[in-house]
């Protein structure tokens, strides 16, 4: 660890249907209450599935009606979200070359792709970019420094927060905006993962059809939204006072080369990503407080998962929250969300209950808070992302008074 320097978390945005701010959020997380409701995809109405979508979201605050036609839904929220994290952080003070931006997402301007297929216009190809969001971003904040888009499916948010963690690291830059965000709530994509055994397709019950580690899950609710963190040299945010959330110590990434949709099933590489994590900080599996999971609500990652963290925490029983349950999956979003979620715990010194969590499933041999929230004492704190692909990521937040 000689030589690197320190990174602190000095802001935060997000946009989702569990919440517009932070403490929107975190609000809904303690309260479990959950984003999903039954979301019409078509005009029609014929395509109708449980999803954790954001309604009446308007960007107006953020970009002209010229700018919200040259960017797709998905752009906007991240937007939103970035320049609602830099506000929090109190502005980026360093000169633009020492700024950069690095974004997550999975599946782009998937809306605007669907809504141009067979009439395209002008706009199209800038619409669907991966990396359209990260330009926006750095346009908006005079960024001049990096600015870099990761696609690895649903850990393209933990990737982008732990490769930006690295930039500052390394002295490549001093403040990075690092997040994620995607808005796939499409006919198409509805149906894709439908299909696949992937999502809940039930209409009943629609706000609990989200159900990581129970016995009864059905799948993954599909979400949208965006989160965003302003990562900052530690000794540089304290040189100006900045208010420090927590501090980011260590990242971790494997490859399971397994299976193009399955986790391995022992969960060995995503025991390795957790343990590379906690090396990276220079802490044990002895010390960490909290372990935010993946937890999709898929039996496959479900019991992957817990085989992970059961191998690498022995008996000891670490609490565990599955925050999906409140928030659905936003794909290339969920892991900036879950960081954001991760962060906030570390801040209030609370592990957020898991929702309806009625009967954990036997296999799933973990400690998983339900009901109330609860305390945990200062301590690393791990956030997990296993995604299609097999891509791992996995980051470690702590208090900034450690």
């Amino acid at each position: 660890m000689t030589g690197r320097h320190a990174v602190a978390v000095t802001g935060l945005g997000v946009r989702c249907g569990a919440g517009a701010t932070p403490r929107e959020l975190w609000e809904s997380l303690l309260e479990g209450r959950s984003a999903t409701s039954l979301h019409v995809f078509d005009d029609e109405g014929t395509v109708v599935h449980p999803a954790a979508a954001m309604p009446g979201f308007d960007a107006s605050g953020y970009l002209t009606a010229k700018e919200t036609r040259r960017a797709d839904r998905s752009v906007q929220l991240a937007l939103c979200a970035a320049v609602d994290a830099v506000e929090d952080a109190g502005g980026l003070r360093v000169p633009s070359a020492r700024r950069a931006v690095v974004t997550g997402t999975g599946y782009g301007g998937v809306i605007s792709q669907e809504a141009g297929i067979g009439h395209p216009d002008v706009l199209y190809a800038p619409r669907l970019m991966n990396n359209a969001g990260a330009y926006w971003i750095s346009a908006r904040l005079a960024v001049t420094g990096p600015s870099l888009t990761i696609s690895t499916a649903c850990a393209s948010g933990t990737h982008a927060v732990g490769e930006a963690m690295q930039m500052i690291r390394a002295g490549c830059a001093d403040v990075v905006v690092a997040g994620g965000h995607d808005s796939p709530l499409t006919p198409t994509t509805a149906l894709a993962f439908g299909r696949a055994g992937a999502m809940v397709t039930e209409r009943e019950d629609a706000a609990r059809a989200s159900r990581p580690f129970d016995i009864a899950r059905r799948g993954f609710v599909l979400a949208e939204g965006a989160a965003f963190l302003v990562l900052e040299r530690l000794d540089l945010a304290r040189e100006r006072g900045a208010r420090i959330h927590a501090t980011l110590t260590g990242y971790g990434r494997t490859s399971d080369a397994h299976h193009l949709t399955a986790p391995h099933p022992d969960g060995a590489g995503a025991r390795a990503c957790m343990e590379q994590a906690l090396a990276d900080a220079g802490t044990s599996a002895e010390a960490v407080t909290h372990v935010n999971a993946h937890g999709t609500g898929t039996e496959l990652n479900d019991l992957a998962e817990a085989r992970a963290i059961s191998a690498l925490f022995g008996s000891r029983a670490v609490p565990v929250t599955a925050p999906k349950a409140v928030t659905g999956h936003g794909l290339g979003l969920a892991g900036a969300l879950e960081a954001v979620i991760t962060v906030l715990s570390v801040r209030e010194g609370l592990a957020p209950p898991t929702a309806h969590l009625t009967r954990l499933d036997p296999r799933c041999e973990l400690d998983v808070v339900t009901g109330e929230a609860r305390k945990i004492p200062d301590g690393p704190v791990i956030s997990n992302s296993f995604a299609f692909g097999g891509h791992n990521a996995c980051v470690v937040f702590d208090s900034p008074h450690v």
